[in-house]
């Protein structure tokens, strides 16, 4: 896709700022009332809505966006590795303004206070419906990054099957997935051949020993001949005889950041010569008027794979949680292909409009839309489905277990406040000297004075794979498991990551240098006490979400909700965050304390 000089100024939004990405809302000015975050004109003829990594979050939740997203090498300074102020300057957003709460950490609980809740379902169906009626239902389509059928309890107890009715009541015309994998083989099959809308994932693909005796009568999508699990694009046609494809690019490293003995008879992985493969023969026999993938590889593998791979429009992003307000434009051999990535907890829908015009699309207008449900009216029909999806389990989630007396989040490179608090809950509950929780980027805020419930829980712990350990390990392994993280975090070349955050850690403090090498970028490490950790000498560790083997203990969400109980209130003594070395400088870092 070629853009005209004088429409990449247009885009910048001030003239001769040219190297400038767009501001917020494509290159408009700022909304200065929150309820023109939801007028959007029409100025194209095709218009997608994104939505990812919902996690199911089927009511409106807080959400803090990262103080801490390190880039380095290419993409340092890059987006979306630029927080805070650093990135309201990025983006021309006026400080202080509702878009500077949605994009970035600053003045969190003052300005979620004012604001109020994020996303939500029924919330999300009326501005869907909204859109959908002034810029025509045959000229839209909503897509999902995936992400969508994991996260609450819900969704744990139902096996997907209640975000799998909302995604239908929602219109999602096609999605693809990551956790949507996290469940039995078969309970996955069942719910894609329940969900309306197309499940498109190019590169997924059926073992060669497997697809001899595997029973596929139910496995929508299935190509015995190429051995795709699932239907890698899908056609649609759009108001004036437009053809749009979309193509699916689900979570590479699946069977390695999530248990492979749920989906043993899968293979994953980035596939770029096959995703080329695709993108070439939906070109010469589809002749569509705009390709488009939606992805859950994460923000930097996209860019890597948009240099790597030509004739793609846009790749609609999920997987790190990237609140970006604009469009990054990669330059490839075959031209360019822009970059987005939607967030996460239906905090935002993303809303891409192209001008299609002689079999090729012209232009484009983006914005990333925050969903405030203080200024949307929720949608009837949604709202009463929901209701009746919690009704059984309303007592249990509405408990509330204890009151928090600081802001409880996760979202960050390392230790969030509840991350601690699960960290704390393990020790206490185990009797170990150091626990560690993985760093899931999906999890909910709690505001000061809130009280904290079975549901805010279930919404930081619920895998299906949630059982705990305790155990003998030396100072060496819990290293190496450190390093092994540091590794999939900070690797410089994308593709060797594998996206979420550093694993968690309690009772045990450490020092990290990001910019070196694997196996060096660990060092001091201490219990809280400050006795230093041996490479010979054995722990007692308390750990969840094990991979490999199913671990013996109980779900983490019962050892943190006994915790809680007990504790009444909960105010963090110690927040066991790392010292970081060589990021001095570093527009991914803001306003961080070693706790």
């Amino acid at each position: 896709m070629s853009i005209s000089r004088r429409q990449f100024i247009q885009l910048m939004g001030i003239a001769g700022a040219a190297g400038m990405l767009p501001g917020c809302g494509g290159g408009k000015q700022a909304a200065k009332k929150p309820s023109d975050l939801y007028e959007i004109p029409k100025t194209g003829n095709v218009t997608f809505m994104h939505i990812t990594d919902t996690h199911a979050q089927l009511n409106p939740v807080y959400f803090r966006e990262p103080n801490v997203n390190l880039g380095l090498g290419d993409a340092y300074g890059r987006p979306p590795h630029i927080v805070g102020d650093k990135l309201l300057d990025y983006y021309g957003i006026p400080k202080g303004s509702i878009e500077a709460h949605a994009f970035t950490y600053l003045n969190f609980v003052e300005a979620a206070e004012k604001y109020g809740k994020v996303g939500g379902f029924s919330h999300l169906q009326t501005f869907i419906k909204q859109m959908r009626a002034s810029h025509g239902d045959n000229n839209t389509l909503l897509v999902d990054g995936g992400d969508t059928w994991q996260g609450s309890a819900t969704a744990y107890y139902t096996r997907g099957q209640d975000m799998v009715g909302a995604t239908n009541l929602l219109g999602v015309d096609v999605m693809t997935g990551h956790w949507e994998y996290t469940y039995l083989d078969h309970e996955v099959i069942k719910n894609v051949k329940d969900f309306k809308g197309d499940f498109v994932a190019q590169n997924v693909f059926v073992k060669d020993v497997a697809s001899f005796d595997y029973k596929f009568e139910d496995f929508v999508g299935y190509n015995p001949d190429s051995l795709r699990a699932f239907k890698p694009y899908t056609i649609k046609e759009m108001g004036d005889g437009i053809r749009v494809a979309v193509i699916g690019q689900a979570f590479p490293y699946t069977p390695i950041a999530n248990p492979s003995r749920f989906i043993p008879d899968w293979t994953f992985g980035i596939n770029d010569e096959a995703m080329q493969s695709v993108v070439d023969e939906v070109r010469e026999n589809e002749k569509p008027d705009v390709v488009v993938v939606i992805s859950h590889n994460g923000m930097d593998v996209d860019l890597k794979m948009a240099s790597r791979v030509s004739g793609i429009d846009c790749i609609f992003g999920g997987h790190t949680h990237d609140g970006m307000p604009a469009p990054s434009i990669v330059k490839n051999k075959g031209g360019e292909t822009l970059v987005t990535n939607a967030g996460s907890n239906g905090k935002f829908v993303g809303v891409m409009q192209f001008d299609v015009r002689g079999g090729k699309v012209r232009g484009y207008d983006y914005r990333l839309v925050p969903i405030f449900s203080n200024y949307i009216e929720p949608d009837k029909e949604m709202a009463e489905y929901i209701e009746g999806v919690r009704k059984p389990y309303i007592d249990e989630l509405t408990e509330e277990l204890a009151v928090a007396e600081e802001l409880l989040y996760r979202r960050g490179n390392f230790n969030g406040t509840f991350d601690q608090v699960i960290c704390d809950a393990q020790r206490e509950v185990g009797d170990a000297q150091i626990s560690l929780s993985p760093g899931f980027r999906w999890g909910t805020s709690v505001l000061p004075g809130q009280s904290i419930t079975m549901d805010h829980v279930m919404d930081q712990t619920c895998t299906t794979y949630p059982e705990t350990y305790v155990r003998e390990m030396s100072g060496a392994d819990i290293k190496l498991i450190l390093e092994d993280v540091a590794d999939n975090l900070f690797n410089e070349d994308p593709y060797y990551q594998q996206g979420g955050d550093m694993v968690r850690v309690g009772g045990m403090d450490y020092t990290i240098d990001p910019t070196a090498g694997f196996n060096k970028r660990i060092s001091d490490m201490t219990l809280d006490n400050g006795t230093k950790i041996e490479a010979n000498k054995k722990y007692k560790v308390a750990g969840w979400a094990t991979v490999g083997s199913k671990a013996p203990g109980r779900p983490i969400w019962e050892i943190v909700a006994d915790y809680l109980r007990v504790q009444k209130t909960v105010k963090i003594d110690k927040l066991n965050t790392p010292v970081i070395k060589n990021v001095e400088g570093n527009p991914g870092i803001d306003d961080y304390v070693k706790g």
